[in-house]
């Protein structure tokens, strides 16, 4: 997270903002909440043409024995305890860049930064469920049919895109909350490296009456409360990096908002899309 804006800068309708907080840092990046309809026009965009992959992008790789990723934290742990024994436990994972899927050989969706997300929920300390984020929407389990490596779940990160599944394999997301082994987009995952995020992880406590974070050693609430968008803006159909539109589709589109947009007061475990929520007992459902 912190290189992320230690080599961006603040933009509004792809014009930079003149006399942004120097340096920008992730204690107090909701500064810029003071701009652009309360942050919502800001993004953070790329010191560097994304399109000559400046190093930065390509984020720190896992201690292969351990699973921490060392000097780097890209995990941000929020707790929503809504009492009598009821809580939400949220793992936001942050990822440098977002590579999109390919249809009909065209690279569609790439974005700078992304955020994914498990969300597990507890009753009286005992796991519940689990939500995994896909994209736009996700999947959800029973906590006692996922896989798991002692008591603690196991997520596949999807290949690019960092969709979260709780299956290795190849998942078609063409129709949301359905998850196929074919079809038109495509997600990949397998047992790859291990990445224990709550090795190097920030950690919070929300107060859902205030929409709040509280900081847990110091983790920088800034971070969390930044209203903007953790990457570029989506290129213009006249930028050089922006090939033309597929069916209305770009190959790169804006980046993400952050963990404040996640709807980290929900009443189900499934975030409110419009689509039902299905709490599954299969894993191949």
């Amino acid at each position: 997270m912190a290189a992320q804006v230690e080599n961006t800068h603040p933009r509004i309708n792809l014009t930079a903002i003149t006399d942004p907080p120097s340096p920008l840092t992730l204690h107090n990046l909701d500064d810029l909440n003071s701009y652009g309809r309360n942050g919502l026009n800001v993004f953070l965009t790329s010191d560097i043409d994304v399109t000559t992959s400046p190093t930065w992008l390509e984020g720190v790789v896992p201690d292969s024995t351990t699973g921490k990723t060392h000097n780097a934290i890209s995990c941000a742990i929020v707790i929503n305890d809504h009492g009598s024994g009821f809580v939400d436990a949220f793992y936001m994972y942050f990822y440098a860049f977002n590579q999109g899927n390919t249809f009909w050989f065209r690279e569609l969706g790439d974005h700078i930064g992304d955020w994914e997300h498990n969300m597990i929920r507890f009753q009286d300390g005992e796991p519940q469920a689990i939500w995994y984020s896909q994209h736009g929407n996700g999947q959800a389990f029973k906590y006692e049919v996922v896989e798991k490596q002692g008591k603690r779940p196991i997520t596949y990160s999807a290949k690019g895109s960092h969709a979260s599944y709780a299956v290795a394999g190849i998942h078609d997301h063409t129709i949301p909350d359905l998850n196929l082994p074919a079809g038109f987009l495509l997600d990949y995952t397998s047992q790859g490296l291990l990445w224990d995020p709550t090795l190097s992880a920030y950690f919070y406590n929300y107060d859902p009456e205030f929409a709040s974070f509280e900081s847990i050693n110091d983790s920088p609430v800034a971070a969390m409360t930044f209203k903007g968008r953790w990457g570029d803006e989506q290129y213009p159909d006249e930028d050089p990096r922006q090939p033309p539109p597929f069916f209305g589709f770009r190959k790169f589109v804006g980046g993400p908002t952050g963990p404040w947009d996640k709807q980290l007061n929900r009443t189900k475990v499934c975030p409110e899309t419009g689509i039902p929520c299905i709490i599954r007992s299969n894993l191949g459902a």
